[in-house]
């Protein structure tokens, strides 16, 4: 029987994409359904065949088989209902890609549990938040964060080393499944948030199902294909399109563990014969930026991006060195990838800057704020149809007259960093904790390697200087993450606001835009 795995081109999609062809790629069905045993035990039949290759910073490369991973998984599972943890008890797990990450994903996952992944560079206010969020029974780290995770009050931690390898080494390596479709799996933390208390956004077992859509149409994947994914699987694009879409589907996918190189990257790229890389705007950016992609030979045949559209200088570089378009793919952690632009359909023609068009099955308009339809090339804000009504992406666009759709900026105060979406607001608050910062505003400016960074403009009586700089990034940092603090600082005496007193960021995006104007002409 012919299976939509089969099919690569545009016409196809549209022709055979729907709900009930996407079921026929799993084993399980609308009524029991489990992601670990999609992703993991299916595919574990004692080939040692590879399920992920990590590319490590230091230069390490690290390989894990289905058959381990499943094995290792399944007495993890075994071993989470020995010390008393409950389907639907929330299983958090701060840990950079290893044999412990995988093992605690699919093993919470596998006994009926719900996988919290977490950022590893969090800092405690931005752990302490989360933990509060989802209240996980348990608590999953590595030894150089285990410190911090100790000092949330309350939270059992146990540490990912060889000792706890060894602890669950005496379980069986099989765990016989239970979980029905429309169980909770996976609570999956944006990488910001418009508010101070972040909430996850829950996934059932059935979500994976769903994934395909953009796995399938986003990144293109097929079985044969060696994927790579280098974002965090902390984060959305990470997990489900770079971990559970292709692992799902058999495919040994790669990702990248510690501080980002984009050297060490295009060196895996060659090495692990990659021919299917989805990727941050950034990582592009960053790859052109080093100079040495004249230093390897790739193999790729498919390529994708997303988190934020890519300057032309880098769609040209992509051009250059791997001579296969870029096919931007546009979706957020709430609602999902929603436009796709098909990698390897030969009968599609990739547009250099558009978002794509919609998955099968989807409907997507922009609209003006009448709620009426815009005319083509009219920028409004974009919409999806679900659940029989507009829902607003907070996003505007702008749609061509061939059904080609265009970013053209966010319609909220998100920034997006290097493929990471960051609040505002929960920056603001974060710094009106210091003592000596009475007002805040924080905005993204444009940057050429990251697309965009975060400004601050801090009213204090404090004297400026480099240091006094330099201590509140490294305040704001500690409390939410590493990557999550105002670059550039500019004191300034007071802040536009609006008639009701709120700080108008539109003014100081305004003002940041024509001097940048300015100083280019």
């Amino acid at each position: 029987m012919t299976k939509l795995t089969d099919y690569s081109s545009y016409a196809d999609a549209q022709a055979h994409a729907n709900s009930a062809a996407l079921w026929e790629l799993f084993d399980g069905d609308r009524e029991y359904f489990n992601i670990a045993h999609e992703c993991m035990s299916r595919h574990a039949d004692g080939s040692g065949r590879t399920a992920v290759r990590i590319a490590h910073a230091d230069g390490a490369d690290e390989i894990l088989s289905f058959d381990e991973i499943a094995a290792r998984s399944a007495q993890f599972a075994h071993w989470l209902v020995e010390i008393g943890i409950k389907p639907g008890d929330r299983i958090a797990f701060m840990l950079e890609p290893s044999l412990p990450f995988y093992t605690s994903l699919f093993g919470a996952m596998m006994m009926g549990a719900i996988s919290v992944p977490l950022f590893t560079l969090f800092g405690l206010d931005g752990l302490r938040l989360r933990v509060d969020d989802c209240t996980p029974s348990l608590l999953v780290t590595n030894d150089e964060k285990a410190d911090t995770a100790l000092q949330v009050e309350g939270l059992r931690v146990v540490v990912a080393n060889d000792d706890m390898l060894e602890e669950i080494s005496k379980y069986p390596t099989r765990f016989e499944t239970r979980t029905k479709a429309g169980d909770m799996a996976v609570f999956q933390y944006t990488s910001g948030t418009t508010r101070e208390l972040p909430a996850a956004v829950k996934h059932t077992h059935r979500s994976l199902v769903t994934l395909m859509f953009a796995a399938l149409y986003g990144t293109g994947i097929r079985p044969g294909d060696e994927f790579f994914c280098p974002s965090s699987p902390a984060w959305g694009h990470g997990l489900w399109h770079g971990t559970l879409a292709p692992l799902g589907m058999g495919v040994t996918t790669g990702t990248f563990a510690g501080r980002f190189d984009a050297t060490r990257l295009m060196k895996a790229l060659q090495d692990y014969n990659i021919t299917n890389m989805s990727a941050a705007a950034t990582h592009y950016r960053m790859m052109r930026n080093s100079g040495d992609a004249g230093k390897f030979r790739f193999s790729i045949k498919k390529l994708s991006f997303t988190g934020e559209p890519c300057d032309p200088a880098t769609l040209d570089f992509i051009d250059e060195t791997f001579h296969v378009p870029a096919c931007s793919m546009y979706g957020t952690t709430e609602i999902g990838v929603v436009l796709v632009n098909f990698p390897g359909a030969e009968d599609y023609v990739v547009k250099p800057g558009s978002l794509g068009k919609p998955i099968p099955g989807l409907k997507l308009e922009v609209h003006r704020p009448d709620g009426t339809p815009t005319e083509p090339d009219e920028v409004g804000e974009l919409m999806l149809w679900k659940r029989d009504h507009w829902e607003s992406t907070k996003d505007l666009a702008r749609v061509d007259a061939e059904g080609y759709m265009y970013h053209c900026g966010r319609a909220d105060d998100v920034i997006i960093s290097a493929g990471w979406t960051m609040s505002a607001v929960e920056i603001e608050n974060t710094m009106l904790k210091h003592e000596d910062v009475k007002e805040v505003a924080i905005i993204g400016v444009p940057d050429e390697t990251r697309g965009q960074i975060v400004k601050g403009f801090v009213v204090t009586d404090r004297p400026a200087s480099d240091d006094f700089v330099k201590e509140l990034q490294n305040f704001t940092r500690e409390r939410l993450a590493q990557h999550e603090f105002p670059r550039l600082i500019e004191f300034v005496s007071e802040l536009p606001k609006t008639p009701a007193g709120k700080v108008h960021r539109k003014v100081l995006r305004d003002r940041e835009a024509a001097a940048a104007a300015a100083a280019g002409n």
